[in-house]
């Protein structure tokens, strides 16, 4: 053999190397598009989650508030940021929310039952913050003890991963119909 079948050879040697694989791309850039994939999967994969947490927590806001069970309602607030904003007054903090909530809605005995229905939320995550803006429906017993519609209108929400938990950062609660003009 001459010096070049040798170094041909010693070339397609060296090719053979670098694109053992399943495909026409070297083993080692294939490994790193699987990585690339793998971890743009489990980036989607948090994300879902994500926005999973956050439809319970919106879900866990009206439960709490039906059952008026406003200490486990108070714990969905980040606890010193934390700010609920509507009709009923502004407070801040998860302690000062639940005082508010007694001391407005846990007095009034003219609503005995109520249900909060939510809808078209529309969530927006970005790392540690979020944003959500959610439809809700506010129902309570009318004549004959039949549902009725007191208060339609809509949240606008900031919340935050605090302690691993996405809790409200600031929730804005602003009636439709009818209207309530005093929410600033």
């Amino acid at each position: 053999m001459n010096s070049k079948t040798i170094l041909f050879l010693f070339v397609l040697g060296i090719a053979a190397i670098l694109t053992a694989g399943t495909g026409p791309f070297p083993a080692w850039a294939e490994q790193g598009a699987f990585m690339s994939k793998h971890e743009d999967l489990e980036s989607r994969v948090k994300e879902l989650e994500d926005h999973e947490e956050i439809r319970q927590l919106l879900m866990d806001y009206g439960r709490f508030l039906d059952q008026r069970d406003f200490r486990a309602f108070s714990e969905l607030f980040a606890e010193t940021d934390g700010e609920w904003i509507g009709g009923m007054g502004r407070a801040k903090g998860s302690k000062a929310i639940r005082e508010l909530m007694e001391s407005t809605i846990g007095r009034d005995t003219s609503i005995t039952q109520s249900c909060h229905l939510f809808t078209n939320e529309t969530i927006q995550v970005n790392g540690d913050q979020a944003t959500a803006l959610t439809k809700w429906i506010f129902v309570v017993p009318g004549e004959s003890n039949r549902p009725q519609l007191f208060f339609l209108g809509h949240y606008e929400d900031s919340m935050i991963r605090e302690n691993g938990r996405w809790k409200f950062l600031r929730r804005v609660v602003r009636a439709d119909i009818p209207r309530d003009d005093q929410i600033q």
